[in-house]
């Protein structure tokens, strides 16, 4: 591993979106607080982070977001009450998203797009590279993305970014990536981005995921990033400087992921989440499964 890189240690989530698609279950809770199985989903990102050795994990927030703080701070209340239950798992449990990481949090104020709240982590993060994870991503622990992002970003420095390939009808939903191979069959290198372009104009159907190892170069880029698709200041916009300029914390390269991923920002993936997760638990799963295909089997009988 090359010594010119820093180490990793902090990563960013921005969490400050509206979650308008599952209202009006977001009306007063916070989208990333809705449960997958028994957790948030946020839980989820902020394990994964810890999972890649990143224990310094900031939140950039919103109004209306303070049950995300709630949940990762401690609950003497509950813990006391479970305690003199004799309820030791469920303390554990309990005690376990307060003792994860380090947690900070920052306000976005004004929603001006995923660039500005990548900006807002500028003082936290100082002058080294650092990692972004999306909290509508989630990506199987067994499936350790972001970790091979980081050693990507050790062997090669610049700008990381995670890559699908979709269905070019899918390509409008995403920004899309122009890659050229390297000797590594899961990297790519990253010559230039598009925000959801039109299918006829993205330049691959590689697109960009919600995890991101990013140089500190970016924050100055986005602090002269003008407004992009949406009228929002647009990440995107700032990593086709850094690939175009190398010399200004560059190059990009993407980690081509084949793993599983579950989008919780959509509802029907939502759900779906859900079901492959419950399925997949030691203490759910026999039940769950035995369950569902007699539901299954029902259903496609009364059709």
């Amino acid at each position: 591993m090359s010594q010119s890189h820093p180490r990793i240690s902090k990563a960013v989530i921005p969490a400050a979106g509206l979650g308008t698609r599952f209202l009006p279950a977001t009306k007063a809770t916070p989208k990333e607080m809705l449960p997958v199985v028994d957790k948030p989903a946020i839980q989820y990102v902020v394990e994964e982070a810890v999972a890649a050795g990143l224990d310094d994990v900031l939140m950039v927030t919103g109004r209306n977001k303070r049950p995300l703080e709630d949940h990762f701070d401690r609950n003497y209340e509950l813990e006391s009450a479970l305690e003199k239950k004799g309820d030791a798992n469920r303390l554990a449990k309990v005690q376990e998203s307060s003792d994860l990481a380090t947690m900070h949090y920052v306000r976005q104020g004004d929603p001006k797009g995923l660039g500005h709240a990548v900006l807002c982590a500028a003082p936290h993060v100082g002058d080294e590279p650092f990692a972004v994870l999306l909290g509508d991503d989630l990506i199987d622990p067994r499936d350790p993305l972001l970790q091979r992002m980081i050693d990507v970003h050790a062997q090669h420095g610049g700008s990381v970014v995670a890559l699908m390939e979709v269905a070019p009808e899918q390509i409008h939903l995403y920004g899309s990536a122009a890659v050229e191979a390297t000797e590594d069959a899961d990297v790519v290198r990253v010559g230039g981005l598009v925000e959801k372009p039109d299918a006829a104009d993205a330049p691959s159907n590689f697109a960009i995921i919600g995890r991101y190892v990013l140089d500190p170069a970016v924050f100055e880029i986005l602090r002269k990033t003008e407004p992009g698709r949406g009228g929002e200041i647009q990440l995107t916009d700032a990593l086709q400087q850094l690939a175009a300029d190398e010399g200004v914390g560059g190059p990009v390269h993407g980690v081509v992921f084949k793993g599983r991923r579950y989008d919780t920002g959509d509802r029907g993936d939502y759900l779906r989440a859900i079901v492959r997760l419950a399925c997949e638990r030691e203490d759910l799963g026999p039940d769950f499964r035995t369950w569902l295909r007699r539901y299954v089997t029902e259903e496609m009988q009364q059709r």
